[in-house]
């Protein structure tokens, strides 16, 4: 076997040189954007690497900046390593190796040792602010094809380095970020030159005859993602809604913004080197060389800040159930327990007081869903208690998502539907997905879904989200259909 060992502010970056003393390199040199198509290995590909010649030769010339800078540690970022939905997870260990064994060549394979002193580093300083990355969790030791890749090509040029190798998670963009500027720090007190590589493919739905099919913002994906790397934009990378990014098929996007945490505040000099799709996936190719500091490409600051803005202006618009929804879910993030209902309803109308009804309660972050709970049927007094209770729930005990945080509070909006009567149907139809939520039931599952989303266009994708809430499968029969009307407060859910 062959093993080889180891939109917001818009600045492109150029500037002074600021060097650590140690080792006469900025502590994060630069970084790379790079695709991980097992089949660019010949032994793959079989042939079918000729298509992407351009790629081969760009990612070569990507690799060769390792050989040309001579890093301590290069990390590795990639969307195939163990991911959580709340956690980043860091792999752990002396060294690991993997093969591309799956893709019917086990000859060719990598093994690497760890920066096991980076990675301690790492996870102190993320374990002393709270933040959700570290060892923790561990499941695939072997090195996956989003490391494969990248190492493969890298290692031809330079082997005199350690590892880190880390994964993607469901938090958010920005959380994305702030991972990769506790790289940065990491490096920086341990006097480390790093290399970082952002591993992933661009959207997978380029092409009708594409093994993921087509979408329409695929090719837009691409051509915007494009851009963006291209002129080392990153706040930009924040801005991309995220089921938008979605849609596309995306798999890098996560990478690509964590690199560019890692590069917080510093100038950068970007090159982009090619880019192709002719398998019906987006294959992109960048370098990042960082040349000094630069206070202007702080992002994340100023991308929160915007955020704060944007937040305040919305509560000095909210009504009375938004208020009492965000009202409550601080009181209780603040305080460890319920609001006072005394406390709450004050100011509040009669019909929150007097009326009885079924509540949904949505949170969102940077335009992403953080967490909806929500009763078909009224389970408290009035609506107001309804409010109260599945605000926090939506906050605090969704299982889909992590609790909200004391940091995250001045970050999210607010909707609040109250359910009108649920009436039975015969047919699809009777349904809108736009005027009418839709209820599925078959035996004891049953599965609700609003009205008016965002990204849910016709009765099918209704039903069939529905349907997955339930747990039943789309070919099952005997299905029990109804519908109901809701008045919404607040942003569209």
């Amino acid at each position: 076997m062959l093993y080889l060992n180891q939109s917001l502010l818009k600045i492109a970056g150029c500037g002074g040189t600021h060097r650590t003393e140690r080792s006469g390199i900025m502590a994060v040199a630069a970084g790379i954007m790079v695709p991980h198509p097992p089949l660019i290995v010949p032994d793959v590909g079989r042939g079918q690497e000729i298509l992407i010649k351009d790629t081969i030769k760009a990612y070569q010339e990507a690799a060769g900046m390792a050989a040309e800078l001579k890093p301590d540690t290069i990390v590795v970022i990639s969307p195939h390593a163990v991911m959580y939905a709340d956690y980043f997870h860091v792999s752990p260990g002396k060294e690991a190796r993997g093969d591309f064994g799956r893709f019917m060549a086990p000859q060719i394979g990598v093994e690497a040792g760890y920066d096991e002193a980076f990675v301690r580093e790492l996870d102190r300083l993320c374990g002393d602010d709270g933040f959700p990355m570290g060892t923790e969790g561990e499941r695939e030791k072997e090195l996956d094809h989003g490391t494969l890749v990248p190492l493969y090509f890298i290692n031809q040029h330079y082997r005199d380095y350690k590892l880190v190798r880390i994964g993607g998670s469901g938090l958010s963009f920005a959380d994305h970020y702030r991972a990769g500027r506790y790289i940065a720090r990491a490096a920086e007190n341990l006097g480390r030159s790093v290399f970082i590589v952002a591993s992933g493919d661009l959207s997978h739905k380029l092409r009708g005859d594409g093994p993921y099919g087509y979408s329409v913002q695929g090719p837009e994906y691409d051509e915007r993602i494009m851009d963006v790397m291209g002129k080392a934009e990153f706040g930009e990378l924040l801005a991309f809604p995220e089921d938008f990014c979605e849609k596309a098929g995306e798999c890098g996007h996560r990478s690509f913004v964590m690199m560019a945490g890692a590069m917080d505040k510093k100038a950068v000099m970007p090159r982009r080197l090619t880019y192709e799709g002719p398998f019906g996936v987006g294959y992109g190719i960048c370098t990042f060389r960082v040349t000094g500091d630069d206070g202007r490409r702080g992002f994340l600051d100023l991308y929160e800040s915007c955020q704060r803005e944007t937040c305040k202006k919305r509560q000095m618009e909210e009504d009375e159930y938004v208020s009492l929804a965000r009202r409550s879910l601080e009181y209780y993030v603040h305080e460890g327990r319920m609001i006072p209902f005394g406390r709450a309803e004050e100011g509040l109308p009669e019909e929150m007081l007097q009326t009885r009804a079924g509540v949904f309660v949505s949170v969102r972050k940077g335009g992403a869903l953080r967490g909806c709970i929500g009763t078909i049927e009224p389970v408290c007094r009035n609506i107001a208690e309804e409010i109260i209770q599945n605000a926090v729930s939506a906050g605090i005990h969704d299982p889909r998502f992590p609790s909200v945080r004391r940091e995250e509070l001045s970050f999210l909006e607010y909707s609040v539907d109250v359910l009108g009567e649920t009436e039975q149907i015969q047919g699809e139809d009777q349904l809108d997905p736009l005027r009418y939520g839709v209820i599925v039931t078959k035996g004891r599952k049953r599965g609700l879904l609003l009205p008016n989303l965002e990204g849910v266009d016709t009765v099918r994708e209704q039903l069939s989200i529905a349907r997955q809430k339930a747990g039943i499968g789309e070919d099952e029969t005997d299905v029990q259909l109804e519908r109901f009307e809701v008045i919404r407060h607040g942003a569209k859910s």
